[in-house]
């Protein structure tokens, strides 16, 4: 019984007897209260006072009974602050607790916040649901790990004050505990490498020399010692499941929820089919269980089996982001619902855009109507109509130009580059060999993610190819291994985290240095655009200043600029446009009043060069400006390589922020393959990350010619790729899978194409070989 602190046990008592009880259990003996109050017994010293809520002969056929024992046992719970004690006949106890407890051990209630890395009730504490936290990097400490500590594997270590305080005392004594010095750290058993951390009574460890830096971090050199040893880091406490460590108390078949959420999806769809539940749990879990296994198995069908349940949706490519969209969708099962999909074969390999068709069938089959804008083949080839737009890009398209079925299309389009490349009157030509080469960057011993330690060469001066189906590990070898290991090599910042690999082999040291061409916008202003990005604009501002208007009044370069002060409107500061910001909805962006959207004074548009003004110079497309300034080869020179890289549609002018991913990557192209990019001392490894993102057959052929130029130019390509096109002009094919997640991350082929379509190794070389067939 619990009493009240304010009130004596003879209170709480009489207080009993007013509610409506009428005994007490007190040492072993049942006592009415009347009597206990009469008898002053409750002043005498007692171990053991229970409120005696109800006694029973218990019949378990009764169902009187029942109800009255379920009443008697919620009272019992109320009155004992959640205890309740059922006593048998021979005074055996049995007590009960309505609260979250084992074994005396109080435990969070859960809920469904309790669970979720998302909510701050159920984030883990340590690193507030984010999974990595800041701490010391175990790779950075042992860079090397073939080396052995007698050869300097530990790098805060060397220097001769730092070997002679931590370094000696280890290896003098490591034969006292048998500690192999000589042995390659990678080699080192967990309790080999945990004494290397923890130290014993011969040796300081690691863990202790961190801590002797971090209680001298009023000295500068200690500081600066311990920031080169920092990094993200794995948090210690949720083991990077993000999920508040005793949510993993509550078990469900036997399995807590971080095990769970570290499962691909593939994997944890045969988890939930398999899972073995109690008759009670499994009443319980009936619905959710279908929700949960039917959500999963759309996300394996659309090709994303591969991923962990907690996969961090910044680490996504736009590809992947859209089929977990798509899953969603499908999960609803609508009917009647018109789907509209952006490319959603971005990132897909041809086995996986087979998978992904079949999802657009079935919401097909389901009553949805489906439009795609796609530039796939598969995809197209699956269509009922196909709506064709065209016959070119910019202000050479927005046509009709046919729509109908496929087959309509291949017979009867004649303006249609589509139906060309369909149909085979056009093609995207093999080169007639494959260059040769000798000097190679070598990955060895890949160990990130799913890469299984692999050894891969990239040739120099040649165009690699990456390939594999979703997830095998192509953007992990790329992006996180041989990206950030040439950069951190060259001092180029290795601001990005370092994938796990053994060392960096080949002629690296040819290497100038490392271009990362992504889709990522070429500006964040409204006013940058591409003449601007590709320095064109330097020399056009020139010409319009060397005018003879422009110098009788003074005109310099600067005044032509709409980015200062000086030639351009300043009522929408060179806009061309004036915001109204709206506090409910979206702002509205208006045309300049002052400038009628040219952007500069009207002074500044009197001067003219063959007949055109400043503004109607950057509202040419690029085609139409290299005609333009054909006698002005400087002017010429940067422009055409946009032309080139099929960007010929685009205005000079037009703002960056209205690009696509891929018409920024052309951009960017653009530039390396002017002068103004590169220069002939340069060797410049370049790395692609699906360049044909969004690039229709005809674009596609343009972009190849493009890469080729700087390969022609003396630099190194590496592409990222799916599209078959490409992968049959690389010079060198590195396969990865065989599939993608844990199956996946191994070597499948190195070599030529034409020798991985011939090798029925990999998905990839089978559907190369249909490819190459037709060449």
């Amino acid at each position: 019984m619990v009493i009240d602190p304010e009130r004596t046990l003879e209170e709480e008592c009489s207080l009993l007897l007013q509610k409506g009880y009428s005994r007490v259990y007190i040492d072993a003996e049942t006592i009415l209260l009347e009597e206990a109050i009469a008898n002053k017994v409750l002043k005498k010293k007692v171990s053991t006072v229970y409120i005696v809520i109800d006694r029973v002969a218990v019949n378990a056929e009764d169902e009187e009974l029942r109800q009255r024992l379920s009443d008697s046992v919620q009272s019992a719970f109320y009155e004992g602050h959640g205890n309740c004690v059922i006593m048998e006949a021979d005074q055996t106890e049995h007590l009960f607790s309505d609260r979250f407890e084992q074994d005396g051990i109080v435990f969070e209630e859960p809920t469904a916040n309790f669970f979720s890395f998302n909510n701050p009730y159920g984030a883990c504490n340590t690193c507030e649901g984010f999974g990595t936290v800041l701490g010391l990097d175990p790779d950075l400490i042992i860079p090397d790990k073939k080396l052995s500590v007698f050869e300097g594997a530990i790098a805060p270590w060397k220097g001769e004050k730092m070997e002679e305080i931590w370094l000696k005392p280890l290896l003098k004594n490591g034969i006292n505990f048998d500690f192999p010095v000589h042995r390659p750290y990678e080699e080192l058993s967990e309790k080999e490498v945990q004494l290397l951390w923890n130290g014993n009574s011969y040796f300081k460890g690691l863990g202790q020399f961190f801590d002797y830096l971090e209680s001298q971090t009023q000295k500068i050199q200690y500081r600066v010692m311990l920031s080169r040893y920092r990094g993200k880091t794995t948090c210690p406490d949720c083991k990077g499941t993000r999920i508040r460590k005793d949510a993993g108390y509550v078990l469900v078949g036997g399995v807590p929820i971080q095990d769970v959420v570290l499962m691909p999806v593939e994997k944890s769809v045969e988890h939930f089919r398999t899972l073995k539940l109690s008759d009670f749990e499994s009443k319980v879990a009936s619905r959710l269980l279908i929700e949960i296994i039917n959500r999963l198995d759309y996300l394996n069908q659309v090709g994303l089996g591969y991923l962990n349940l907690n996969r961090l949706t910044a680490s996504l490519s736009g590809g992947e982001f859209q089929r977990i969209k798509l899953a969603t969708s499908l999960g609803s099962a609508l009917v009647g619902s018109m789907y509209i999909l952006d490319e959603p074969s971005i990132g897909l390999h041809s086995r996986d855009t087979q998978r992904l068709i079949e999802v657009l069938l079935s919401l097909k089959q389901m009553g949805n109507t489906v439009i795609v804008v796609e530039h796939d083949e598969e995809v197209m080839r699956a269509a009922d109509q196909i709506i064709d737009i065209g016959p070119l890009a910019g202000s050479g398209g927005g046509e009709l130009t046919y729509q109908g079925t496929l087959e309509e299309l291949i017979q009867h389009a004649e303006r249609s580059f589509t139906a060309d490349y369909l149909q085979g009157r056009e093609s995207i030509v093999v080169p007639q060999k494959c260059r040769q080469w000798s000097d190679y960057i070598e990955v060895c011993g890949a160990k990130e993610n799913n890469l299984k330690n692999i050894t891969v060469k990239f040739p120099l001066r040649t165009l690699t190819a990456v390939t594999g189906v979703s997830g095998s590990g192509k953007s992990t070898l790329v992006k996180k291994v041989l990206v950030p290991a040439l950069t951190r090599h060259m001092g180029m910042g290795g601001g990005d985290e370092q994938g796990k690999f053994d060392r960096l082999g080949g002629a690296y040291n040819k290497i100038t240095r490392v271009e990362f061409v992504d889709q990522n916008p070429i500006g964040k202003s409204s006013r940058s655009n591409p003449v601007t990005y590709i320095k064109a604009f330097d020399h056009i501002r020139t010409l319009f200043s060397e005018q003879a208007l422009s110098k009788s009044r003074g005109y310099k370069p600067g005044y032509f600029s709409f980015n200062v002060e000086g030639g351009r409107c300043e009522h929408c500061q060179g806009e061309g446009t004036t915001t109204v910001e709206m506090q409910f909805m979206a702002d509205i962006h208006l045309k300049c009043e002052d400038c009628k959207g040219q952007r500069y004074k009207a002074e500044v548009l009197e001067v003219l060069y063959n007949e055109k003004n400043i503004a109607d110079v950057l509202d040419m497309t690029v085609e139409e400006a290299v005609a333009f300034f054909e006698d002005k080869p400087k002017i010429a020179e940067r422009l055409k390589p946009l032309l080139d890289v099929g960007l010929g549609y685009v205005r000079l002018g037009q703002s960056s922020n209205t690009l696509s991913g891929g018409e920024a990557q052309r951009v960017k192209l653009a530039y390396f393959i002017s002068s103004e990019g590169t220069s002939q001392q340069d060797h410049i490894l370049f790395i692609f990350d699906e360049p044909t993102t969004g690039l229709h057959f005809h674009d596609i052929r343009k972009l190849i010619d493009s890469i080729q130029s700087l390969i022609n130019h003396g630099h190194s390509v590496v592409l990222i790729e799916h599209n078959l096109d490409v992968i049959k002009c690389a010079d060198w094919v590195i396969d990865l899978g065989p599939e993608g997640g844990e199956a996946g991350g191994q070597v499948v082929f190195e070599g030529l194409p034409a020798d991985l379509a011939k090798s029925n190794l990999g998905f990839t070389g089978s559907y190369l070989k249909t490819k190459l067939v037709h060449q």
